[in-house]
């Protein structure tokens, strides 16, 4: 039985995360800006994120320190919005460095998040990450100063991974189900000019990724954490409507995302960016992919 902390566990991916490890009989421990307690055999602990402070002894003697903190970027990019989500995101990451550095007996490795969507926007040549480009940006600059404040720590005996993750398709997770709403709804087209490429991963992956990632004791570094095969929106759009069932599906023209965006309080980037990203890494140390094709996964995850 492993010893696994997860820093802001209560989102999406960290229910993923938690439901796993409970599975494994793992002992699970979430740092939490919410209340603290025992809750379904998994202990939450507060910390604001900010500075070290009595939850730093959840490190001790644990196997795995993985970290999710950080701010919705669904929302609009405004000055209050872009600022929480940098800092949200450094500050988590840095504390956690600095009660690493002083704990006796850390975690033997360190996960923690960034974004696939640091790559440049790529209608063409797919990037992994040894050829792939940075881009530019406000979402790219967040990604350059959280993996660069990652980079500050180095700890003996912690072994630290980078998991650039792209969009993570789950039963119950929050695209699948706003996109099946509007699939329903028969507006399910493609969104602009549906030539962006899409990077996705399932859910079964993200957690087989991780636990991967954890086992295998000589990986360390960057590592993309997506499926091999993205697909371009018009085609994922189309799979959508198949999985749900439904024929029709009206196009979004680009004007149209932006509106919708905006009345949805969130940004048209994150439909309209191409994201051509591939797990060169993953592929290249054998991990077996459960989905490596984006209808079959999307059809697994309607039907439950």
């Amino acid at each position: 039985m492993r010893k696994v902390v997860i820093a802001g566990g209560t989102g999406f991916l960290g229910q993923l995360l938690i439901n796993h490890f409970k599975e494994l009989k793992d002992e699970v421990v979430i740092l939490t800006r919410g209340q603290g307690g025992e809750r379904s055999c998994v202990e939450y602990i507060h910390w604001d994120g900010e500075k070290v402070d009595r939850w730093a002894e959840a490190l001790e003697g644990a196997d795995v320190l993985i970290n999710l903190s950080g701010r919705t970027v669904n929302c609009r990019y405004n000055r209050k919005n872009k600022n929480e989500i940098l800092q949200s995101r450094l500050l988590s990451t840095k504390v956690l460095g600095e009660a690493l550095m002083a704990a006796k007996r850390p975690p033997k490795v360190w996960l923690n998040s960034s974004s696939a969507t640091i790559y440049e926007e790529s209608f063409d040549k797919a990037n992994d990450e040894v050829d792939g480009k940075i881009g530019e940006g406000f979402s790219v600059d967040i990604c350059r100063q959280w993996e660069a404040e990652f980079n500050k720590f180095e700890i003996n005996s912690v072994r630290k991974v980078c998991l650039r993750t792209a969009m993570v398709i789950g039963a119950g997770g929050p695209f699948l189900q706003l996109m099946s709403r509007i699939v329903k709804l028969r507006l399910g087209g493609r969104q602009g000019s549906g030539e962006q490429f899409v990077s996705w991963l399932h859910e079964r992956d993200f957690v087989g990724i991780v636990d991967f990632l954890i086992d295998n004791e000589k990986l360390s570094g960057v590592f993309n954490l997506c499926a091999p095969n993205p697909v371009k929106n018009k085609i994922m759009m189309s799979y959508l409507r198949k999985a749900c069932g439904v024929k029709i599906g009206l196009p979004a023209l680009t004007f149209m995302v932006h509106l919708g965006a905006f009345l949805m309080r969130t940004e048209a980037e994150l439909p309209l960016k191409s994201r051509n990203v591939i797990p060169g890494r993953l592929l290249k140390c054998d991990y077996e992919f459960k989905f490596t094709e984006l209808d079959k996964a999307l059809s697994d995850l309607i039907r439950r």
